[in-house]
């Protein structure tokens, strides 16, 4: 890390946990290191004409395409240890691994709520839902997310088993309004990035034919 007083902040990515109703920010998960790499993927939403379908229906699209995000983020203990942080070297990286993992687990409390109302003969019990997870990277993608992938590899151990040293591949499908409903606190934020992309396009220097080599196309 540079030192130079006059050197820019480096701002990280990371997830934003959300109260799907009161939009309250429930949690903030920091990257400790941005990844030097991150994989975007695309299902592109076409219509599906087939065969002998509706020619008039190939230039269209459903809906947005199925996003999805794949990342590996490094994480590391030694600089706290050598700060004798008390969490660190008492627990190493539990806590942040802990964090990352409460994405993909529903709580304890939800768990035994679910069993108390099983127990009560309740007829219908929805599946738990989980707060509503934001990836952030750089304030031109604040997307919802819901993880798909999540797979710690754990390198290096303190004497007491504590992992010191762990690699995180994390695998993220955007929700948009096709998954969340128009009125969805996600959606919102979805619509925002959308229109922000597309504020983004506007300011793409504007090529003539001639630089593809061609004159006019018909």
């Amino acid at each position: 890390m540079t030192t130079y007083p006059n050197s820019p902040r480096l701002v990280k990515g990371g997830i934003v946990l959300l109260d799907s109703d009161s939009a309250q920010v429930q949690d903030v998960i920091s990257l400790q290191y941005n990844p030097e790499t991150m994989t975007r993927s695309f299902q592109i939403q076409h219509v599906d004409q087939g065969e002998g379908g509706d020619r008039s229906q190939a230039l269209r699209l459903k809906g947005p395409p199925v996003e999805s995000y794949r990342l590996d983020a490094e994480l590391d203990a030694t600089d706290l240890l050598e700060q004798a942080d008390s969490e660190a070297t008492t627990v190493g990286l539990h806590r942040e691994l802990a964090i990352l993992e409460s994405l993909i687990y529903p709580t304890s409390e939800a768990i035994l709520k679910n069993e108390t109302m099983a127990a009560a003969g309740t007829l219908e019990i929805l599946p738990m839902e989980t707060p509503l997870t934001l990836f952030v990277w750089s304030k031109h993608r604040v997307l919802p997310v819901r993880v798909t992938e999540l797979s710690i590899t754990e390198e290096a151990y303190d004497p007491a088993l504590n992992p010191i040293r762990a690699k995180v591949s994390l695998g993220l499908r955007v929700l948009s309004v096709d998954d969340l409903g128009f009125a969805h606190t996600g959606s919102q934020l979805f619509m925002t990035y959308l229109q922000n992309k597309e504020q983004l396009k506007k300011r793409h220097t504007k090529f003539s034919l001639q630089s593809l080599g061609i004159g006019d196309l018909l």
